[in-house]
């Protein structure tokens, strides 16, 4: 009977968070929009991924006023306000404080918005796992239902991965995200749990942008060279993933947390404008970036691309150094989309008929999965927001354990004896 009644708890939980959790990633992505529109005048989609029609000047003043508003926002949460609570402390069992965490959530959409270059996939993660933990003691106070330490871990990892489903309207990448890199375990109840909240999120999430592709790109199945070419992609996209994984573990570990925020976020704010006057694919959150190099037909354009990519990665890790909150992933996908797409033109010069935009897509799911660790979730992140067909997963399987492979030999713990 006991069992039954922690059955029926959790799959009321699961439909209530999936529907929660997804109006939440819901609002997020209109706020999103409407930052984008106010600050950039533009609507961001596949097609047209970054401000190009507004002048550079006004790009450099969008992503310096947003770093000047960041900076003093996060500068009064963490100095006058409750601290925030990562999503790994609050599974540990640490309560994440409700406003402060709504306001640390829609500052990193905003930034995000203005231009500035950092991921936006941690927002809706951590909005939903504050939201689970709120649900939680809901139950306990109204209804004297407390759940096991098992349930209660689960309901947060699995709601953080509905967040990133309601927003990237990829479910199977939300419950990867929540089993391989939050839960850490894979059981029956927890791939239900975590698969289903990631579903009805992506519904909810649906509701507005529907279910198009993040990324577009060509259409065609992966061919035979797609699987020669993974060959050399995934160790090299891998080689650079470690060491990208490295720089936004450092600057993780060294954010300026002090008044010192109030000038170094402004100053890499204006560094990221000045670059932006004159690229700027590398505003954001590494979408532009990512899809012009998949675009990109000229092998003239290569170099520059990998320079951009160069500066992704540094900006990125610089951002989060001087104090921003965010993620790296999809900056991890368009430094790797980069990647892949150059060796793709140095492979055409010897083999005809390579395929750039199938080149990119393996080098960012290959360098996706050495940055985060997590090769379930990268492979399944790339096939699903880019809608691929079967023929990918072959490719992109060999791309992720290759890449694996090379970052466990960079990451590996140095032995001190």
């Amino acid at each position: 009977m006991l069992k039954e009644h922690e059955n029926l708890t959790m799959a009321i939980s699961t439909v209530v968070l999936g529907v929660v959790v997804g109006a939440g990633s819901l609002f997020l992505g209109v706020f999103l929009n409407l930052i984008e529109h106010v600050f950039l005048s533009f609507n961001e989609n596949e097609f047209h991924p970054f401000a190009w029609t507004v002048s550079p000047t006004h790009r450099l003043l969008s992503v310096l006023i947003g770093g000047i508003i960041a900076a003093i926002v996060w500068w009064l949460m963490r100095t006058r306000m409750r601290p925030t609570v990562s999503i790994a402390k609050g599974i540990a069992g640490e309560e994440m404080p409700v406003w402060t965490t709504i306001l640390h959530v829609m500052t990193q959409i905003f930034y995000v918005g203005t231009g500035g270059s950092v991921g936006r996939e941690l927002a809706p993660r951590e909005l939903g796992a504050m939201i689970s933990q709120t649900w939680q003691r809901f139950l306990k106070r109204f209804h004297g239902v407390e759940l096991s330490e098992d349930d209660r871990k689960l309901l947060i990892a699995a709601a953080a991965g509905a967040g990133f489903a309601g927003v990237y309207i990829a479910p199977i990448t939300g419950a990867l995200f929540c089993l391989e890199i939050l839960y850490k375990k894979l059981t029956k109840r927890a791939v239900m749990v975590s698969l289903t909240m990631s579903v009805i999120a992506m519904l909810m999430g649906a509701i507005l942008k529907g279910f198009r592709p993040y990324y577009a790109v060509g259409s065609g199945d992966f061919t035979l060279k797609s699987v020669v070419l993974v060959l050399i992609i995934g160790p090299v996209s891998g080689l650079a993933g470690a060491y990208f994984r490295k720089g936004f573990k450092w600057a993780g570990a060294k954010q300026t947390r002090n008044k010192n925020l109030l000038w170094q976020l402004p100053l890499v704010a204006l560094i990221t404008g000045l670059i932006a006057m004159h690229y700027p694919e590398i505003m954001g959150n590494g979408r532009a970036l990512a899809q012009t190099a998949l675009n990109n037909k000229s092998a003239s354009l290569v170099g520059i691309f990998l320079l951009g990519g160069l500066a992704k990665a540094v900006v990125t890790t610089f951002t989060l150094r001087a104090g921003a909150a965010g993620g790296a992933l999809t900056p991890s996908i368009s430094v790797g989309a980069v990647i892949g797409t150059a060796i793709g033109f140095g492979a055409g010069l010897f083999i005809p008929g390579v395929s750039l935009w199938q080149c990119g897509l393996l080098g960012a799911s290959s360098l996706l999965a050495s940055s985060q660790q997590a090769p379930l979730m990268a492979l399944f992140m790339i096939f699903e927001v880019s809608h691929l067909n079967y023929s990918a997963l072959l490719p992109l399987a060999i791309g992720v354990s290759l890449a694996m492979l090379v970052s466990s030999w960079v990451l590996k713990p140095k032995n001190n004896a």
